[in-house]
């Protein structure tokens, strides 16, 4: 995966075209353009995110056929244990096809997802997966980027990407320190996973990641809560 710049809510097809009025041809990045949906969303049931939850028909018509973009359904399910959905790879091929054809990725908002059931998926379907690895993800690993990079092993090539968001949309600035050890072990431990890190990011806090552009110059950005 080229790195990107992910940016999230988008929910409509002008939305897109408007940000890419800002983005040269030869840009060095990708622009990511991130569409929420949920477990619930895909499933017809209520929720209160329905304003930046596009209904899953018209996720399609949101995306663009441009090779500056990466489109991509962010998918979130926060459901673990008992509650956590058996049938994941059968679930993400339903996504896949709502994504329509200009999809070009699918992020995981989901903690610690059974990797079974990704290697299933990825059978029969190709699309790079990026795993968010969020507060409640590091926290099962006891906040720990070593424990945390061990578990990502478990994934093998069912995952391309991993972003490492202590915030998870809730537009809490990010400790570049931190995101710095995760994404160094990272880079070490898991050299085919491609690091990405998100952590209240918006027009006026970009000063928060650019030490780590500086450590990482392939790491990847994805900005939601602040914008």
């Amino acid at each position: 995966m080229r790195p990107y710049i992910g940016i999230c809510d988008f929910t409509v097809r002008e939305q897109v075209y408007r940000m890419l009025e800002l983005i040269p041809h030869r840009f060095s990045r990708d622009l990511m353009v991130g569409v929420m949906m949920s477990y619930k969303t895909l499933n017809n049931l209520p929720t209160k995110w329905a304003r930046v939850f596009p209904a899953k028909k018209n996720i399609a018509s949101i995306f663009v056929d441009d090779l500056r973009v990466l489109n991509t359904i962010h998918y979130a399910d926060y459901a673990t244990g008992a509650d956590a959905d058996r049938q994941l790879a059968y679930t993400l091929a339903k996504v896949e096809i709502y994504g329509g054809s200009c999809l070009g990725a699918i992020q995981l908002d989901m903690i610690w997802p059974d990797p079974n059931e990704l290697k299933k998926f990825r059978q029969h379907c190709d699309i790079p997966i990026i795993l968010q690895v969020g507060a409640n993800a590091m926290r099962e690993c006891g906040d720990d980027p070593i424990t945390t990079c061990e578990r990502l092993k478990t994934y093998g090539t069912a995952i391309n990407a991993v972003l490492f968001d202590k915030s998870m949309g809730r537009g809490v600035g990010m400790d570049a320190a931190l995101l710095a050890r995760y994404a160094g072990v990272l880079s070490f431990d898991c050299p085919h996973l491609a690091p990405a890190v998100a952590g209240g990011l918006g027009p006026t806090s970009m000063d928060l990641v650019a030490p780590l552009a500086q450590a990482f110059p392939d790491l990847s950005i994805d900005a939601q809560g602040r914008l």
